[in-house]
């Protein structure tokens, strides 16, 4: 049974080749969704034979669903520019009787990393997630933010993808500042969302417990309490960004609420 691969990607220069041809292995063809890439992106994957669609972003469920409109498969196999298929999840797609199979969809492993070491705690593994599924029968919830697989009859495969999600520890808590509390943040507030003086604290801590002590993070040494601290600041950020919206007009005035992603 042929696959089709699916990525979306902005800017991806760096991890683009390593990504499709992990998935060259069992995808006869590959669409890459690209928001508007300005470095080599584009170019790399059209060398590689990848079909690319210009899609100004549109948040990630949506944005991966866009490939479902050019694939010519009916099983799709989506994953993100900084993952790669190991050999063996590669061996276990391969012996998938995909053409009569009675699911909707098959979840794996994800072994996230900073740089190159595993972070095994705080929620980080086994992270399952659905990403083979069967397009004519279910898809990515269209959602803007944290969108699943929305397969109903799912498979657990117990093999991994590896996930590069940062480089360094710097990278780690650069990224919450930059982009996701700051995104999180002017969602809640377009809601109606409000918080008050204590929330951004309240949050912030409960994110530290619920990392270091109920997932275990304590068992990972620097990394687990590292890991522990970062979901903290990005909680105690999302709340404090949410607090300046409400009490200072000025800086409310400075963010495109239209323009979130």
């Amino acid at each position: 049974m042929k696959i089709s691969g699916n990525i979306i990607t902005l800017n991806e220069e760096k991890n683009i080749v390593e990504c499709i041809e992990s998935m060259q292995a069992i995808c006869d063809e590959i669409i890459v969704v690209d928001s508007g890439s300005t470095d080599k992106t584009i170019m790399l994957a059209k060398s590689l034979g990848a079909t690319v669609i210009n899609q100004p972003y549109l948040g990630d469920g949506i944005q991966k669903n866009v490939a479902l409109k050019h694939i010519k498969n009916n099983w799709v196999l989506s994953i993100d520019a900084d993952e790669r298929l190991t050999i063996e999840m590669i061996t276990s797609i391969k012996e998938l009787q995909l053409a009569n199979s009675e699911y909707d969809g098959f979840s794996f492993r994800r072994k996230n990393m900073i740089g190159s070491r595993w972070i095994k705690h705080c929620g980080w593994y086994p992270d399952r997630c659905v990403r083979l599924y069967n397009s004519q029968k279910t898809k990515f919830s269209d959602v803007k933010q944290h969108a699943s697989v929305q397969a109903k009859n799912v498979r657990h495969i117990n093999t991994d993808i590896l996930h590069y999600s940062f480089k360094n520890i710097g990278e780690l808590f650069a990224k919450p500042g930059r982009n996701f509390s700051g995104r999180a943040a002017k969602i809640m507030y377009a809601k109606g969302k409000r918080a008050n003086s204590l929330s951004p604290f309240t949050h912030g801590l409960n994110a530290f417990i619920r990392k270091y002590i109920f997932q275990r993070g304590f068992m990972g040494g620097v990394d687990g309490m590292t890991v522990a601290l970062s979901s903290a600041v990005n909680s105690y950020l999302k709340y404090a960004k949410l607090l300046e919206y409400q009490r200072d007009p000025s800086v409310t005035k400075q963010d495109d609420f239209k323009n979130i992603w």
